[in-house]
């Protein structure tokens, strides 16, 4: 039986980080998983179309990809999610393969980077893999994304966690916004911050509004509150560890596929 997993993420246009992250994930899933065949597909409209105008590079969507699988005559498909929530993104990919179950033996999707609460710790020690060496009077600032979708309360809840460690949660679009965390710094008395992703991908968010000079980027907000910055632009797809809970999603999958037997 012709087996696949199909590797979703938001997706990006820049290439570098598409190569140490996204690319680097589908790599580590292939790596473990010899007998099935990667398949990649971005969920981002946007991206999938800027790519194909600047790049000429055709990115399939999960619907895309899900009709090139059956028309391939695969049978067994998990889908792997790189997102980090089970928001918005997310959703689209389970609405996607709703039409598709009549065509496939077996369809799974996984879940996202944040499910079970043995997720969010094993994302915590990732991130102190990751993370520089934090000093007295310094903290680390991590940039997620947000989300206007009611799992915006994975960020909370993380950040939450993370109260008895020099570790800030914030998002962009969402709680916990920058600025009352730059109260909570200010209260800390913290001089310096440490600025990183908290994405599978040092993109646009990262790169612009992140670390970028503009009057508004977190870093030159942080710098008129006093702060110091540093700023360091690494994906969350670039951690081994991350990528081991994707793997160990797969594994839960595949053992879902096996007990419906």
């Amino acid at each position: 039986m012709k087996k696949a997993i199909l590797v979703v993420s938001f997706g990006t246009s820049y290439p570098e980080t598409r190569e140490k992250t996204i690319e680097a994930c589908e790599k580590r899933v292939a790596h473990e998983f010899p007998d099935y065949t990667v398949f990649r597909a971005f969920t981002s409209n946007k991206i999938i179309k800027k790519l194909k105008t600047r790049d000429n590079m055709h990115i399939n969507t999960p619907s895309q990809a899900l009709n090139q699988l059956k028309e391939l005559g695969y049978k067994e498909v998990i889908i792997q999610s790189l997102h980090i929530i089970s928001g918005g993104e997310f959703e689209k990919i389970t609405a996607q393969v709703e039409k598709f179950k009549p065509d496939f033996d077996s369809i799974i999707v996984s879940q996202p980077l944040l499910d079970s609460m043995e997720d969010y710790e094993k994302a915590i020690e990732a991130i102190r893999h990751q993370m520089p060496p934090i000093k007295e009077q310094e903290a680390l600032i991590l940039m997620g994304h947000g989300s206007k979708h009611h799992a915006f309360s994975a960020y909370a809840c993380l950040d939450h966690m993370l109260l008895n460690e020099p570790i800030y949660l914030c998002a962009v679009e969402s709680y916990p916004g920058l600025d009352q965390v730059i109260e909570r710094l200010q209260q800390a008395n913290i001089k310096k911050a440490h600025l990183m992703p908290f994405m599978l991908v040092a993109g646009d968010h990262a790169t612009n509004d992140m670390a970028s000079d503009d009057e508004d980027s977190w870093k030159s907000t942080l710098e008129q509150a006093g702060i110091q910055t540093e700023c360091h632009l690494q994906g969350l797809g670039e951690n081994p560890l991350i990528q081991a809970q994707f793997i160990d999603h797969i594994h839960t999958a595949i053992e879902r596929v096996k007990a419906r037997g």
